[in-house]
């Protein structure tokens, strides 16, 4: 038996159990798992006595649709061992786009997901996926049709429901990007055109899903008080339509005493639907700063909002409402407060606010925090993006604990990111599981490897089985562990001995090879039941 590379003596990390073994590599594929093999010729052995063998981790929930254009070496995910990676969440993405709107998509998404050097060049998601293919990331890449990027292709801006046609168009999208291979449908409930949409168009939507048996992938409108109705809201389309459901970065936005109501919720409507949740180890969140407007604010797309913030009129109706709410709104300003949100991005002349919070930037100014927001958003062209502490470490631990949950990195590639960008695999694994027992180590890895791939449909990939593809993750359970903090957080796990991505070394001793051997997962499905 010949094999490009084995990994000698590993505990590998199967779904029901943790067994020592030897795992064979050849042509990108894991050829063989068994104790003491015996092999005729071996181009590289690799010494896994006393480590962990895992599958790639796979982060359900990634806002890497353009920096692999910047950095394809993907050096945040890929050293902390996540070899595939979900983009195009949260309702947004790069494609579909027009012409037309193209300028106010790359302006809405400049926080969020950030890129110097992405050509903005295509305009269907199919188009998008080449684009990405040919930059050639060192993660595989697998992606979802954004609710929100194709209600703005089809109606702009603007809050309204669409009419019959508009509806068609919008089917023929979604339908479009998964005959293009995409994944999953994702939904941004709080981000503009799509928290616009109602119930009955988020059906029409999810109807297209649930012919290509693609899961629904929900930001939903409230993560707060309204967080058991905005859930439910998503469980009965699913149970309309049929479609998988899978709940993005599950949270409690205060309201801690909704705990218990929230699980209730999820233990009933699991017995209805296919569900499943993901979450990032963390008591914050990260994303654009102009999620703290009300959404009357946001209509009619990034112009429109400019506009609004022109006037000092509007100004005074909008500090109001982000003080004191709105029937129905999250309402992350006054949820978390200003002294709870970090700036992380922004653009000239605001660039020196970054690594402050939004109370420290006002008191300097001598101005009211809810003005600061406005002016900065004014002054960037809404090219601002922020960290909104909003929960307790110890809910965090218990969602985990009692739901279930899968991981997802919600990373943003921004000058001074929320630490999950580097940290979340050491901290959930590493710190979650294998420190603290929250979590059993054998199921944190399942969850992070197995579960994600039969979510997505990525059969090919998800565990240590000859004849999968060979994304493995060599680590040291005594040293494996996030570093990355809110302080500093540019900051790699430690033990992290080395990464293969389809069979080639792209990680090794806490160093990248250059190697980039990832792909863009875009094969269409056998077509729409």
């Amino acid at each position: 038996m010949e094999a490009q590379t084995v990994v000698r003596g590993a505990e590998v990390v199967t779904p029901t159990e943790v067994r020592r073994a030897d795992v064979a590599v050849s042509d990108g594929i894991i050829t063989a798992v068994a104790p003491e093999l015996l092999m005729d010729s071996v181009g590289e052995e690799i010494d896994g006595r006393g480590l962990l063998l895992v599958p790639g981790f796979v982060d359900m929930h990634a806002h890497s649709a353009l920096h692999a254009f910047d950095e394809p070496e993907m050096t945040a995910k890929i050293g902390q061992g996540f070899t595939t990676e979900l983009v195009c969440l949260d309702g947004l993405g790069p494609a579909p786009v027009s012409d037309e709107v193209r300028d106010g998509r790359r302006r809405y998404l400049a926080a969020l997901e950030p890129s110097r050097n992405a050509p903005w060049d295509w305009h269907s998601l199919a188009d998008y996926l080449q684009s990405l293919q040919d930059a050639r990331p060192a993660t595989s890449m697998a992606a979802c049709v954004p609710h929100s990027a194709v209600r703005e292709v089809v109606m702009g801006g603007v809050d309204r429901r669409p009419a019959a046609r508009e509806i068609r168009d919008m089917q023929a999208l979604v339908a479009a990007g998964c005959e293009a291979g995409a994944r999953a449908v994702s939904f941004g409930m709080i981000y503009a055109p799509g928290l616009f949409a109602d119930t009955a168009e988020l059906t029409a939507v999810a109807a297209v899903a649930a012919r290509y048996d693609v899961p629904l992938v929900p930001h939903v409108r409230n993560e707060a008080d309204g967080i058991v109705d905005s859930i439910r809201e998503f469980v009965q389309v699913a149970e309309r339509t049929g479609a998988p459901l899978h709940v993005s970065h599950l949270k409690l936005i205060g309201n801690a005493h909704r705990f218990h109501d929230l699980m209730d919720l999820l233990e009933a409507a699991s017995g209805r639907i296919r569900l499943s949740v993901d979450q990032y180890p963390y008591g914050a969140g990260s994303t654009v700063l102009s999620a703290l407007l009300p959404p009357h604010a946001l209509a009619g797309g990034p112009a429109a909002v400019l506009d609004r913030l022109a006037s000092r009129t509007e100004w005074r109706r909008l500090a109001h409402d982000m003080w004191h709410g709105l029937p129905g709104w999250e309402n992350l300003f006054a949820s978390c407060g200003p002294e709870n949100i970090v700036i992380t991005q922004a653009a000239t002349p605001w660039g020196h606010t970054v690594g402050r919070t939004v109370a420290e930037v006002a008191e300097a100014n001598g101005e009211d925090p809810a003005l600061t927001v406005l002016r900065v958003l004014a002054d960037t062209n809404l090219d601002a993006g922020m960290i909104d502490h909003y929960s307790s470490e110890q809910v965090v631990r218990d969602i985990y604990r009692e739901s279930g949950s899968l991981v997802g990195t919600d990373g943003v590639f921004n000058p001074h990111p929320h630490p999950r960008l580097y940290g979340t695999a050491g901290r959930f694994l590493g710190r979650f599981a294998i420190e603290e027992g929250i979590v059993d180590v054998v199921d944190a890895v399942r969850r992070m490897t197995t579960e994600p791939a039969r979510i997505l449909g990525l059969a090919d990939r998800g565990a240590i089985v000859p004849g999968l593809r060979a994304d493995l993750v060599l680590l040291d359970p005594t040293t494996f562990r996030d570093r990355s903090t809110y302080q500093n957080p540019i900051a790699l796990p430690d033990g992290v001995e080395c990464v293969i991505v389809g069979g080639q070394i792209a990680r090794r001793s806490g160093r990248s090879t250059g190697t980039r051997t990832g792909s863009v997962v875009r094969t269409a499905p056998v077509g729409a039941r």
